[in-house]
C-alpha cells in the first residue's frame, strides 16, 4: 500500500510538471509572436494569467482598486518590456515579478500602510468572531499589516504555492532572503492571528438556579 500511495505521488507530481512546461511553451510562443508583431498574442497571455496577477496584487496591496491599478501597471510594463525577456525563468514567473514590483512602487507611493476594507455590514457579536467572514476580514488584515516585502514574500510562497527559488526569482532576490522575509512575516502573523489558533473553547457557564435551598444542601 505505502509503495502505490509513493508510486501515485510521484505520477502526480511528474504530470504537474509536465503541464507546468506544456503551460510555459504555450506563452513563450505567445510571448515571441507578440514581439514579431501578432496584435492578439499578448492579450491571450495576459487572459492565461490575469487571474494569479490579480490575486498577488490583491493579496499585496489589500485593495481591490490599487490591486486593479497594479495590474494594469504590470500588463504596460510587460507589453513593453516583452522585447527584453530572455527565457531564463518560466513566463508565469516574470510575469509575477512584474506584478509584485508594481505593487511594491504603488505601496511605496502611497507611503501608508494599507489596509483592507471591513464589510458594511456592522460589526458582529463577539462571540461569532470566528465566523468564516470575521476571520477572513482578520486574516487580510493581519496580512496587509506586514511590510510590504515580507507580505509579498508570503503570498508568493504560502498563498500562490511558489517555491522559494521560484520567489526568489520574481522578487529579484536571494532565496536566504526570502526565507528570512517568510519566517518574520509568519512570526508576526502568528501573535496577530493568535486567538484563532487558541479561541476560548471553554463551556458555558450553567444558568444560576434561582431558587433558595434550604440550608444543608437539597433534602
Amino acid at each position: 500500500m505505502r509503495g502505490s500511495t509513493a508510486g501515485t505521488a510521484v505520477t502526480t507530481s511528474l504530470r504537474t510538471v509536465t503541464e507546468a512546461d506544456e503551460h510555459d511553451a504555450r506563452d513563450r510562443a505567445l510571448l515571441a509572436a507578440h514581439v514579431a508583431g501578432d496584435p492578439q498574442a499578448f492579450d491571450d497571455l495576459v487572459r492565461h494569467h490575469r487571474q494569479r496577477m490579480w490575486a498577488v496584487a490583491l493579496r499585496t496591496l489589500g485593495e481591490p482598486e490599487e490591486a486593479a491599478d497594479a495590474v494594469q501597471d504590470a500588463c504596460l510594463s510587460a507589453f513593453r518590456a516583452a522585447g527584453s525577456y530572455r527565457g531564463e525563468a518560466r513566463v508565469s514567473t516574470w510575469l509575477h515579478r512584474i506584478v509584485v514590483n508594481a505593487c511594491l512602487d504603488r505601496a511605496r507611493r502611497r507611503a501608508v500602510r494599507p489596509t483592507v476594507p471591513l464589510p458594511d455590514e456592522p460589526l458582529a457579536d463577539p462571540r461569532d468572531r470566528l465566523a468564516e467572514r470575521e476571520t477572513g476580514v482578520e486574516v487580510e488584515q493581519a496580512l496587509a499589516g506586514l511590510p510590504a516585502e515580507q507580505r509579498s514574500a508570503i503570498v508568493l510562497v504560502d498563498l500562490q504555492g511558489l517555491s522559494v527559488e521560484e520567489a526568489a526569482t520574481v522578487l529579484g532576490v536571494p532565496g536566504g532572503t526570502v526565507k528570512s522575509r517568510c519566517f518574520r512575516g509568519r512570526a508576526r502573523l502568528a501573535v496577530a492571528l493568535g486567538h484563532l489558533r487558541n479561541p476560548d473553547d471553554r463551556p458555558p457557564v450553567p444558568p444560576v438556579n434561582t431558587r433558595a435551598e434550604p440550608e444543608g444542601g437539597p433534602s
